[in-house]
């Protein structure tokens, strides 16, 4: 039996907490090399991990993944390196520049690492995130990997992420994978999500399809025992959406709906629906999540049964069962609406580029009900302007066509990958409104770069699986961190309109940015 070592980072994260004791299950494994940040909470996981499984099986190292001597430490005589590590929001909101720091010079410093390595290098699997996507509502719930990458105004995150799993796609690394992990369900949800105004943030008519903390790690677990049988070569030099399929598929209306249920409650009774965004987030269902399941078979859990197991390991959801849920709310979620982050403090302080990203404009915003009885709700089978369907229908995969769901993506889906030519890249390159300037191409070979031209006459060059399969284009238009300019984008690329005009007015002609302070800004452009 070959004996395996494999290097993690974002080991003290709550994907990371997950992964750990499963990979420890696997036979082979010899040693885990973890990487820490020099912080209080990391060393006091670093050291149970050392008692749990002791020192001959773990290996910890101190430092940053943006550092690359951290990595090349990391990395060194390891068989799969796996690379968990990220600054998500809500701490993202707060400090975007912790989340470029590692989301995205990590990723670098990490990928060169590897690089690095001639002989026996390792395999890294990478984990992007649903906020590439960007915003999806009732028009576009259901999607897939090869769909436009559109992350949300101000996500630092989402941005950073873009841009991270663009490295890994584009470097030299002989062996790698990326998974873009939806929205998490874990055990530090409420703590996480209640300390600031990102509760805010999920607009209730958001589509989501949810996966679990153990699942995910499951999912990794699953990974590396085939791989060691060489049961799935063909899951390498892939994107992959993790998602937890059908029993995890809802919106947000129904994730409070959820979490508030444990204590009898519902959303009508804790919340108003004008305190929430009504656009710019991310999430939605994945018409592909079924590839991993397929393959790793690692989908044992649904939203209900995360519920019911908070339900029973979180006793402070009985007691909390005999107070009004009018006081409940006054107490826990109320004050949250005068939090920096929150989009109503964004309304109250006149921060106007915030408030149009988040609603549409200003007047919109001030002008919300709120009274649900005016607020139409997705899961009930409504729609914005009067539409009525059936909810759960729309959230049937097997009728993703009837009801026009499926994005286009320029060329012909019907073709296998080892039958495209110069000819679909020409015809995807000008559905996003660009050339391919490139003039030829081996057929079928979807990982030798091609040279793009899109429509503002930026150059670069990407592989056709880049632009066709994982939903990237133009990084000067679309992938500048601290930039959104998506309003400009749609306008001349059909790829992208498809999406943006589900939440956004042809006329709104909006350029969002960051200054070097991180303070938001926006202006109106003419095109």
């Amino acid at each position: 039996m070959k004996e395996i070592v494999i290097a993690m980072t974002g080991s003290s994260g709550n994907m990371g907490q997950a992964t750990v004791p499963q990979l420890m299950e696997i036979p082979e494994v010899k040693k885990l090399k973890l990487l820490f940040l020099n912080t209080k909470k990391d060393k006091k996981i670093a050291k149970q991990y050392v008692k749990q499984f002791g020192k001959n099986k773990i290996e910890v190292i101190f430092g940053n993944i943006a550092n690359i001597d951290n990595d090349r430490e990391l990395v060194k005589d390891t068989d799969y390196v796996l690379n968990l590590a990220a600054v998500i929001p809500p701490t993202a909101d707060y400090h975007p520049e912790k989340a470029i720091e590692c989301n995205y010079d990590g990723a670098v410093a990490l990928v060169k690492a590897i690089e690095e390595i001639q002989e026996n290098q390792p395999k890294l699997i990478h984990i992007s995130t649903v906020a590439t996507y960007g915003n999806r509502d009732y028009r576009h719930p259901w999607g897939e990997c090869a769909d436009p990458l559109l992350p949300s105004v101000y996500d630092s995150y989402g941005m950073s992420k873009v841009r991270g799993e663009t490295v890994v796609l584009e470097s030299n690394i002989k062996t790698w994978s990326v998974i873009r992990q939806t929205g998490m369900l874990h055990k530090n949800l409420f703590k996480d999500n209640l300390n600031g105004g990102l509760l805010y943030h999920t607009p209730y008519n958001m589509p989501s399809e949810w996966s679990t903390q153990h699942d995910s790690g499951l999912l990794l677990k699953n990974i590396i025992l085939r791989d060691l049988r060489s049961e799935v070569d063909e899951f390498w030099f892939k994107v992959y959406n993790l998602g937890c399929g059908a029993g995890s598929r809802i919106t947000g209306y129904e994730t409070f709906a959820n979490g508030f249920g444990i204590i009898g409650c519902t959303p009508e009774k804790f919340m108003k629906p004008n305190w929430n965004a009504t656009r710019n987030f991310h999430c939605m269902f994945f018409e592909d999540s079924d590839i991993l399941e397929n393959m790793f078979h690692f989908q044992t859990e649904t939203v209900k049964s995360f519920w019911d197991g908070m339900a029973k390991t979180h006793p402070i959801f009985k007691a909390a069962k005999i107070f009004p849920p009018a006081l409940l709310s006054k107490f826990s979620v109320q004050p949250l609406l005068k939090d920096s982050n929150s989009p109503r403090q964004w309304v109250k302080e006149k921060d106007e580029g915030r408030v149009i990203a988040a609603f549409g404009s200003m007047e919109k915003a001030e002008n919300m009900s709120d009274k649900w009885e005016d607020f139409p709700v997705f899961c009930k089978g409504q729609g914005e302007n009067g539409e009525t369907f059936d909810y759960e229908e729309v959230r049937d995969i097997k009728n993703i066509d009837k009801f026009g769901f499926r994005l286009k993506h320029g060329y012909d889906e019907s073709k296998k990958d080892e039958d495209l030519d110069l000819e679909d890249m020409k015809a995807a390159a000008a559905f996003r409104g660009g050339k391919v300037v490139s003039t030829s191409m081996v057929k079928g070979d979807l990982y030798t770069k091609l040279e793009w031209e899109c429509a503002d006459g930026h150059k670069f060059k990407r592989t056709p699986y880049t632009i066709l399969k994982a939903g990237h284009w133009c990084p000067e238009c679309c992938e500048t961190q601290g930039v959104w300019n998506f309003d400009h984008v749609a306008k001349k690329s059909p790829f992208h309109a498809q999406i943006w005009y589900d939440t956004h007015a042809k006329d709104e002609n909006n350029y969002y940015w960051y200054d070097d302070e991180f303070k938001a800004h926006y202006k109106k452009i003419e095109d």
